[in-house]
């Protein structure tokens, strides 16, 4: 006989009981743990070489891409001397990418920034000086390279502004990636300016921005260590002087050139360099270098570790912000964005915020105005009075609003200045503004500038210049600004 075919149990009905019984959990084998990403010894050590920069390295390798492959512009910003550039370069040396690199601050006008690109890309056209031409030999070198990926890098983008068509070339350099989407040309772009200083108009492509923000005190630490010789013997002097530097600055090119001549005094009273130093020769080191320490400290904007002589040939030591001696490294060290964002302070404290439009008029500040009377003994008197009370109260306080008008107010004066060359005219040109931030935050580090805190009625941070009246009028002259002008006298 056959088997009889097996009928269907009936299926049971779920009850709320049966239902709310959880079931019995079933053995499961043992998940891997998640696979990490291998990381190749070549990326190490381009990771070692650059300390705190591990996150924007990866990010910079993420939106690279492989090889050939379609890339989004970049602007990588930060301030100064945050490795920015280095990065980007070594980044693409890692990966093996063909670029073409270009400082826009070494270029100085568009001929020389077109026609260095062009070379770089091999291209036949030795003169450029317009940009549609620019435009159509760019397409025509990127053509002969068969679609493979050419890395544009435009660095120091920010002082395009300064050019005399500099608004048009910097919108070209911008929008260079709706232009050549499809030529096998990637974009990076590296600036100081944040990504508000460049947004394009509507229906343009905006570049993805990769911030790289100041180095905090380990990696300043960490970078500094690199390359020594004892490394023992180094740390131990930078846990004497590195923290009361990186007050005063964090950027490493400067604090490298100012700690260089400390560290060589730190090393005087050694008869072997090499040798590895307890605490009681940390102790008798430190006491030997703390004089000097003192003495670079008060050396403001004198970065450069060369030693300014005297015609006896004695060094100075130090000069003080207000001191004679110190003109001649003010003017070698100190920008003019500094120069006259610092004049621009000492107006604001000096003269009463209420006569600001009258000093600051189209006619040239104090100097349309009426000649005053002889004044009487009574009068004098009381000026004096008056400049005895200015002189107890000291200087006062301005918000950032008032500081920034003046300083636009008195650039203005520079540009409408024929007696200026050509050479400080192109200096001195609406790229002041640029990075008057930045010296801002230079400025107050320095004590040329101090904050005075928080205005109550208007919520926001005011300052106060620290400088008196024959420091400014040195500064005035290096420029060639007229301060007498503008200085309110009682």
């Amino acid at each position: 006989m056959g088997k009889q075919p097996k009928t269907p149990e009936p299926e049971r009905r779920t009850t709320r009981s049966a239902a709310s019984i959880s079931p019995a959990p079933t053995p499961s084998k043992p998940s891997a743990p998640p696979k990490t990403p291998e990381v190749s010894s070549s990326l190490r050590h381009l990771l070692s070489g650059f300390p705190g920069r591990k996150s924007q390295i990866l990010d910079l390798i993420r939106l690279i891409g492989p090889l050939n492959s379609p890339s989004l512009p970049l602007l990588l910003y930060g301030n100064a001397s945050t490795g920015k550039t280095s990065t980007v370069l070594k980044v693409l040396e890692h990966l093996n990418r063909p670029f073409v690199y270009v400082s826009c601050r070494s270029c100085h006008n568009p001929r020389i920034l077109f026609e260095t690109v062009l070379s770089q890309l091999g291209s036949s056209h030795k003169q450029c000086k317009k940009m549609p031409d620019f435009l159509n030999y760019l397409r025509e070198a990127l053509a002969e390279r068969n679609k493979e990926m050419v890395f544009l890098v435009f660095d120091s983008i920010e002082s395009v502004r300064s050019w005399d068509t500099g608004s048009k070339v910097l919108s070209l350099l911008l929008t260079l990636y709706d232009k050549l989407q499809n030529d096998g040309a990637g974009l990076l772009y590296i600036s100081r300016s944040t990504p508000d200083a460049y947004l394009l108009r509507f229906g343009s492509f905006q570049p993805i921005d990769l911030c790289f923000p100041d180095y905090t005190f380990e990696e300043i630490h960490s970078i500094l260590m690199r390359n020594q010789a004892n490394p023992k013997l180094y740390s131990s002097f930078l846990s004497v002087v590195l923290k009361p530097f990186t007050r005063v600055t964090r950027r490493i090119d400067e604090l490298a050139s100012a700690l260089d001549p400390l560290y060589k005094k730190y090393c005087e009273p050694l008869t072997d360099s090499t040798i590895t130093p307890d605490e009681a020769m940390k102790r008798r080191l430190f006491d030997y270098v703390q004089p000097h320490l003192i003495a670079a400290l008060n050396q403001t904007f004198t970065i450069p570790p060369r030693a300014l002589k005297d015609k006896s040939g004695i060094k100075r030591q130090g000069s003080g912000i207000g001191n004679a001696t110190g003109l001649r490294e003010l003017d070698f060290h100190m920008s003019v964005s500094a120069k006259y964002l610092l004049i621009s302070a000492f107006l604001a404290s000096r003269n009463p915020a209420t006569l600001d439009a009258a000093l600051f008029d189209s006619t040239g500040g104090c100097v349309g105005r009426k000649r005053k009377r002889k004044s009487s003994q009574s009068s004098i008197d009381k000026n004096n009075t008056k400049a005895e009370e200015m002189l107890t109260k000291g200087p006062g306080t301005f918000p950032l609003e008032r500081l920034l008008a003046i300083f636009q107010c008195i650039t203005s004066v520079l540009e409408e200045d024929s007696s200026l060359n050509e050479e400080k005219a192109l200096e001195n040109s609406i790229g002041l503004m640029s990075d008057v931030l930045l010296q801002l935050s230079t400025l107050c580090n320095s004590n040329f500038l101090c904050k005075s805190g928080n205005c109550p009625l208007e919520g926001s941070v005011r300052y106060r210049s620290m400088i008196d009246e024959d420091m400014a009028l040195k500064v005035a002259r290096s420029v060639n600004f007229p301060l007498s002008n503008y200085v309110y006298r009682r």
